[in-house]
C-alpha cells in the first residue's frame, strides 16, 4: 500500500473549540477510510482561525491585566498545534475503535525550519484570526501598525509574514512512528516557524508557514507516495465562480505552471496548494499530488474523482 500526507484543510475545523469538537469527527471518517484501505497515513492541518484567536485572546487580556503576558507568536502556534491535535486525534481513535482497527495515534508538535532573510518578513501576506469590514480593518491598522487585507471577498484579516519552509526538525521522530505503523499528526498549522541562531539554537518567529508548502516539505522528507490535499472543491477549476468555469480531472506539471502563469488560481487560496502539489510532484517520479474535498478523499484514491497532478 501507499503512504499518503493529507492536507486538512481549515474548514475542516471549524471557527470554535466547540464546532471544532463537532467536526473533526466528520473529518475522521474519509481519513480513516484511506487507513482502512492499508495506507499508512499522516495528517496535516491549517490553524489560521485558531491561532489567530489565541494570539488576539493573550493581546486584549494583556491589555486588561498586566499580571498576563502579551503571547509571542511562535507560542500561539505551539499551543493551537495542541489543541487541535487533541481533538483530531481522539476524533481519528475513536473511528478505528470503531472499526476494529488496532492502531495508535499521537500528535507531534512540530517546528519547520526557515530562512531568517525570506523576503517575506518585509511583506506579511498571511491572513490569520477574525474578520473585520475595511472601516473596522483600517481603524485597526492605525491604532496597531499591523498589515490587514482582503481576503477572497470574505473581508479583512490580519496579515503576518508567510516564509518558505526549509525542513521538519522532528522530521526522525515522525518517521520512526509512521515505520512502526502508527498515525501521526504533525506540521500543524505549517508548523512553529523557527530560524537558527548563530548557535545552531532554534528560535521562534512571528510568522505563520503556509500549510500546504509545510506539507509539501514534510512529505517530501517522509518519502510519500501521495500528498492529498483537502479543501472545500471537490476539483480545482480555471474561471472559477464564473459561468465559464471548468473543473479539472488532470493535470501534468507544465500544465499547471501555465494556469498559473495565466493567474488562474488565487494567492491565499488555491495557489499555494497547486504550487505545493506541483513541487511534491517535482521530487520524484511516480507521485501524485491529489486536490479535492475532504469528502470525497476515499473516492479520489481509487481515482474516481479530485484534481490529479502527476509527472
Amino acid at each position: 500500500m501507499s503512504r499518503i500526507l493529507i492536507a486538512l484543510g481549515g474548514n475542516a475545523l471549524g471557527s470554535s473549540p466547540q464546532e471544532q469538537l463537532q467536526l473533526v469527527h466528520a473529518s475522521a471518517k474519509p481519513i480513516v477510510d484511506l487507513i482502512e484501505q492499508g495506507h499508512d497515513v499522516v495528517i496535516a492541518h491549517g490553524n489560521g482561525p485558531q491561532v489567530g484567536a489565541i494570539n488576539l485572546a493573550f493581546e486584549t487580556s494583556s491589555k486588561e491585566l498586566a499580571s498576563i503576558p502579551n503571547m509571542p507568536f511562535a507560542e500561539c502556534g505551539a499551543m493551537s498545534q495542541g489543541y487541535i491535535g487533541y481533538h483530531l486525534q481522539n476524533a481519528i481513535q475513536e473511528e478505528l475503535s470503531k472499526r476494529a482497527i488496532h492502531k495508535s495515534v499521537a500528535t507531534v508538535v512540530s517546528q519547520v525550519v526557515v530562512d531568517k532573510n525570506d523576503r517575506a518578513f518585509q511583506h506579511p501576506t498571511k491572513p490569520i484570526g477574525p474578520f473585520y469590514s475595511k472601516e473596522e480593518a483600517e481603524k485597526l491598522m492605525a491604532e496597531t501598525g499591523d498589515t490587514y487585507l482582503e481576503d477572497s471577498g470574505r473581508g479583512y484579516r490580519r496579515a503576518i509574514p508567510s516564509p518558505a519552509p526549509i525542513k521538519v526538525v522532528e522530521k526522525d521522530v515522525i518517521e520512526e512512528l509512521v515505520n512502526a505503523g502508527h498515525v501521526v499528526i504533525a506540521v500543524g498549522g505549517g508548523g512553529i516557524p523557527v530560524v537558527e541562531d548563530s548557535k545552531h539554537t532554534l528560535v521562534g518567529v512571528e510568522a505563520v508557514i503556509d500549510k500546504d508548502l509545510a506539507s509539501r516539505c514534510l512529505a517530501d522528507e517522509l518519502n510519500a507516495d501521495f500528498l492529498f490535499i483537502l479543501t472545500a472543491v471537490e476539483k480545482i477549476a480555471i474561471n472559477f465562480g464564473k459561468p465559464n468555469q471548468q473543473n479539472l480531472d488532470r493535470l501534468s506539471i507544465d500544465e499547471a505552471q501555465k494556469l498559473i502563469k495565466e493567474g488562474h488560481f488565487a494567492p491565499g487560496s488555491m495557489l499555494p496548494k497547486v504550487q505545493a502539489a506541483i513541487a511534491f510532484v517535482s521530487g520524484k517520479q511516480g507521485r501524485k499530488s491529489i486536490i479535492t474535498s475532504l469528502e470525497k478523499a476515499k473516492d479520489a484514491i481509487l481515482g474516481r474523482t479530485g484534481t490529479v497532478i502527476c509527472n
